[in-house]
């Protein structure tokens, strides 16, 4: 039987929830602090002399700074790359399969080719060339492209950190900038998580390039489908090859991440249909075959305006935290105890 080990940051809640679940389902575990180097270091040693069953939960970085995230998250896939070369170690996810959804250009570009509808990127000729997208050549591409409104993300980025939605209009050259990114007096840029408007090009403009600066992919900002007034998408948790749980963001504003004071809503009060939760459910399934190293994700979903298609707007291997689950039925954790419990006997 392997031993079961959770790597990730204490008394967070990811960490007290899943605790609480293996404790539920008769499980046995043992936590590893990422900030510990003595316990990361024991956990390396131990798997070379004991089978394990790894659960890896991502660091927690205490900075604001948007200056400092790529460096956060190339320093996060070293770390994977070391628990990708420890043997005689089973991972609930596999590192390598993280890695790739930190990626979201990578990650987009191979469910595209897999011919799955996503929300599309813009094709910035200058970042393609290796350079980084100026704000004139994003609005020239805009107006080229006959897009009127983008959203950009960095590339590595997490938790809307840095992401941004733009308006154009094309006659006026007037522009509307949404974002939680803040230029602070001394120049660093940081991330607030609050959504602000700007609509001055003085403004705009500088905020903009900074956050470009970052390496970031350009999306296509679709129309979403509305509820009561307004905008949502959906998370989607997929675990096991099975939808486990699907929840509405309900939002006013552009960006519908739940911790900018959005609203949360039971995906049955909006009257889907069962078949349009189906083809849901067989799009996250077949974005979840691409990544045969995940046992679990959270797959956003956007449901276009009038046609309801659902597209994935991005994977996240590490997007099982839905607070709305974990205080209630705490059903996510509990699965994946029994998945980690049902592996660790088998010693697969």
């Amino acid at each position: 039987m392997r031993q079961v080990v959770i790597l990730g940051s204490p008394n967070t809640r990811r960490t007290t929830y899943l605790r609480k679940a293996a404790e539920q389902e008769g499980l046995p575990v043992t936590f590893v602090d990422w900030a510990d180097q003595k316990d990361w270091y024991g956990l390396q040693r131990l798997s070379g002399a004991a089978g394990l069953l790894v659960k890896i939960d991502p660091p927690q970085w205490t900075s604001c700074s948007l200056d400092a995230l790529n460096q956060h998250t190339d320093g996060y896939i070293q770390q994977l790359a070391e628990l990708d070369r420890m043997e005689n170690t089973v991972f609930f996810n596999a590192p390598s399969s993280i890695t790739g959804l930190l990626d979201k250009q990578a990650c987009k570009a191979r469910l595209q080719e897999a011919g799955l509808p996503v929300t599309e990127a813009v094709r910035m000729s200058s970042a393609s060339d290796g350079g980084t997208c100026t704000v004139e050549a994003l609005l020239e591409e805009m107006r080229r492209q006959h897009v009127h409104q983008v959203f950009i993300k960095p590339i590595k980025g997490s938790g809307a950190a840095g992401v941004a939605a733009l308006r154009l209009h094309v006659h006026t050259g007037r522009m509307a900038l949404y974002t939680c990114a803040l230029l602070q007096p001394n120049m660093e840029l940081i991330n607030t998580k609050c959504l602000r408007q700007f609509s001055r090009t003085d403004e705009i403009v500088p905020l903009l390039s900074r956050i470009l600066a970052l390496d970031c992919i350009v999306e296509r900002w679709y129309g979403k489908a509305v509820h009561q007034g307004y905008a949502y998408d959906l998370r989607a948790v997929v675990q096991d090859g099975q939808l486990d749980y699907l929840l509405a963001r309900l939002s006013k504003g552009p960006v519908t991440n739940l911790h900018l004071n959005n609203h949360p809503l039971d995906i049955a009060q909006l009257g889907l249909s069962g078949r349009a939760v189906e083809e849901i459910a067989q799009l996250c399934r077949a974005g979840m075959a691409l990544y045969p190293g995940l046992r679990s994700a959270g797959i956003d979903i956007l449901l276009e305006k009038g046609s309801m298609r659902p597209r994935i707007i991005e994977m996240n291997a590490q997007g099982d935290l839905i607070y709305q689950d974990i205080y209630h039925e705490n059903s996510i954790y509990r699965h994946q105890a029994r998945m980690m419990k049902e592996y660790s006997q088998n010693g697969e």
